[in-house]
């Protein structure tokens, strides 16, 4: 299973502030629905202003991105640019 990686305040908001989760997902969009099945809502919020990193690359367009068993997966706040 991937290690999924919650942003604090995400975690805080829907998981009790757990952060990191072991999702078995073959896609990112499997992943956010298999999150939304276990913390209902949270789907819609990591869809906004978040760009995730799947084993060490950042995607800003990620949800046919595919998620190995072993890959590490991060959810990051987008920066601002101004």
């Amino acid at each position: 299973m991937a290690n999924v990686v919650l942003p604090t305040e995400v975690a805080r908001d829907f998981a009790d502030g757990v952060a990191e989760h072991e999702i078995m997902a073959d896609d990112v969009r499997q992943l956010l629905k298999r999150l939304d099945v276990e913390f209902p809502g949270v789907a819609k919020r990591l869809g906004e202003r978040t760009a995730i990193a799947i084993d060490g690359e950042i995607f800003q367009e990620p949800f046919l991105q595919a998620i190995r068993a072993d890959s590490e997966v991060y959810f990051l706040p987008m920066i601002d640019s101004g």
